[in-house]
């Protein structure tokens, strides 16, 4: 039964560490569209 739950854990272990590592290696892309956002006037200094 240890055996068991040895293996589980390591099993556990090793998925937690790959997806870290895959979470920490994977090349997001930035976003590619503008951004337009309306500013008031009565919002800018003078």
């Amino acid at each position: 039964m240890l055996k068991l739950i040895i293996a589980i854990a390591v099993v556990v272990v090793l998925l937690l560490g790959g997806g870290i590592a895959y979470l920490a290696l994977w090349d997001i892309p930035a976003p590619t569209q503008p951004v337009e956002k309306v500013i008031p006037d009565g919002r800018l200094p003078r």
